[in-house]
Formats: structure tokens, sequence, C-alpha cells
């Protein structure tokens, strides 16, 4: 499975480099990409032109799909790991609002306390705020915990939207074409800088994850179970708080708001290969790159040359299965 996914991630983006305005086969998309990596000197039936696209425009944008999707999956896994509860995403119990929201108050305010890695910092720390908030909160492994956590992602992404609009209020017109954008997700300022700013977010809360499989295999016994057989309850807590925090601030900073991967991929994944974390979380991140990457296709291609924001596509797809997944629940609890 893990194979499979990732061939169809790299065909998918191959399409992807070539799909646009000025099309390309994905012989001409291999070619460019082979004289670019120097693995050979000239790209016949490719011009300068065509291996400009190629390098600047559509590769990174490609490469920041794959990496923003992999984000919201992988974190969307853990999170249902963390708080035992398949209904967990970063975008239905307010995590991805809260990291927006540091994102916009680092564009709004001006902050410039790390240069060039300002705003994903600030919503790397709003992020992890928020999910700390909302674990305390929604007391997982508790009766009501699924009604309880939803609750909370509610109330969570009420406040979080008060303080948004605000921000949104006092803006200028710069500031309020920015602030669009993190509300709906968008590519469309995929480039090399970006994608280098948010990679090591990216590695590092990825790595720690996988890290992690195994005591989230653990914490599925439940928190005194756990303890039992000698697992730092209360130290991995921590770990995966820190970690689904840098990945989902890290796709939050570089592409929006983009709700609902982290819900539908890990459930999939979970009834393909079981429940054991260490295929979930690895083949989650492939599966949540090849759904972003499909939806960026699409988000180019459906209404030229106009762009669909990407959070409509996800939304669209994520909405039908949320609901089909809490009647699941419902007919689960009562028999």
């Amino acid at each position: 499975m893990l194979g499979v996914v990732a061939l169809l991630l790299l065909l998918l983006m191959v399409v992807g480099v070539g799909v646009g305005p000025l099309s390309l086969s994905p012989s001409q998309v291999l070619r460019s990409l082979g004289v670019g990596l120097g693995l050979s000197d000239s790209a016949a039936g490719v011009s300068p032109a065509q291996a400009a696209v190629v390098w600047e425009t559509r590769l990174p944008r490609v490469l920041l799909a794959a990496m923003v999707g992999a984000c919201l999956a992988i974190a969307g896994a853990a999170l249902q790991g963390l708080f035992g509860n398949s209904l967990a995403d970063a975008g239905v119990i307010g995590v991805t609002s809260g990291a927006s929201l540091g994102a916009i108050c680092a564009i709004v305010l001006g902050l410039h306390f790390f240069g060039e890695w300002t705003v994903p910092a600030a919503a790397f720390l709003a992020g992890m705020a928020t999910t700390s908030l909302i674990y305390v909160l929604a007391k997982p492994g508790r009766k009501g915990g699924t009604v309880q956590i939803l609750l909370v992602g509610i109330a969570v992404t009420a406040m979080t939207g008060s303080i948004n609009g605000f921000f949104t209020y006092i803006s200028s017109t710069t500031e309020l074409e920015a602030i669009t954008f993190w509300s709906m997700g968008s590519l469309n300022r995929a480039s090399w800088e970006s994608l280098a700013a948010g990679v090591p977010f990216f590695a590092t809360g990825a790595i720690l994850l996988l890290l992690l499989a195994k005591p989230l295999d653990v914490l599925a016994l439940g928190e005194r179970q756990a303890q039992h057989v000698g697992l730092n309850v209360a130290r991995t807590r921590i770990l995966l708080v820190v970690a689904t925090s840098l990945v989902v601030g890290a796709a939050v900073a570089l592409a929006g708001s983009i709700g609902f991967v982290g819900l539908v991929v890990p459930h999939i994944v979970r009834l393909a290969v079981g429940p054991l974390h260490r295929w979930l979380l690895p083949i989650s991140a492939l599966g949540g790159a090849l759904m972003i990457v499909a939806a960026d296709i699409g988000a180019r291609t459906l209404n030229p040359p106009s762009e669909i924001p990407i959070g409509l596509f996800t939304g669209a797809v994520g909405g039908p299965f949320f609901l089909w997944l809490l009647s699941r629940k419902r007919t689960e609890m009562r028999s």
C-alpha cells in the first residue's frame, strides 16, 4: 500500500507540473527535470520558456501542495491517536483556526522577529497553544469524549474567528488580501523560498511523529493502561502537541486554512491498513499529499484563467464525509 500510494503520488505530481495554460506532456516534464538536475545536457523538444515554467512556477507549487497535504494528513492521524477519537482533525477541532490566527496576527501587526520565518513561527506557536487548550478542555478518553471534543472545537473556532474578524476590520487593503488568502487556502504564492521556510518545520514535526508511532499505539489502550506498561504519558502528550503544531503551523503558514484533509485521509487509510501507526502515519502523509496535489490540479484547471481556492475542494469532499462519520458514530453508540 505504501509503494502504491507513493507511485500514484509521483505520477500525479508529473501530471500537475504539466497542467496549466502552457500544457506540457509527461515526457517534456521529465526531460526538463532531467536537465535541471544535471542528468542530461539538453532536452530535445523542450524550449527554454517551457523549462523555466517547470522549474520556476510549476515544480515549487506541486512540491508545496504535496508537503501541505502530508502535513495535514499526518497531523490528523496523530491527533486522532492523541485524543482517541476518529473525529479529531486539525480543522474540525479548531487547531487550524488557531494556527491561522497566529499567522494573521503576524501579518497585520507587522511582526518580523524571525525574519521570513516569522509567519510560520507565529502559526506554530498559536497552533501549539490551541492544541494544548483543546486537550485540557476536551478531556480525551472519558465518557462523552466525542461530543466534548466537537463542542470545544466549535467554541475555539468561534473565538478565533471573532479575533480574525477584528483583524480583518482594522487591516489595510493589502493585508485584507492576505487574510482572504488564509481563510480560503491557496497555493498561488508557492516559491522555492516558501518551500525552504516550511521544510524545516515539516521535516522536524513529521520525523518526531513517526518516532512516536509506537507510543501512539500504546496510548490506544487508554492512559492508565499505557502508564502501567511503562509509557511516560505526560511526556508523550507534550511531544505530540509540539509535533502536530509544527506540521499544522507549517501547512497553515504556507497555504492558509485547508480543512478536512486530516479527517478524510487517515480514516480511509485506517480502513485499508489497520490502526498500527507505523503504517498509518506514513501512508496518511502520502495520501494527504496525493489529495492536495489532485485538488490543486482541479483548482487550476476547472475555471481558467481564474484559480478556485483549494479549500473549497477539500470542504466539498470533507463535509459530507464528516456527516457520514457522525452518522456512523451515532449508530455505533446505539448498538
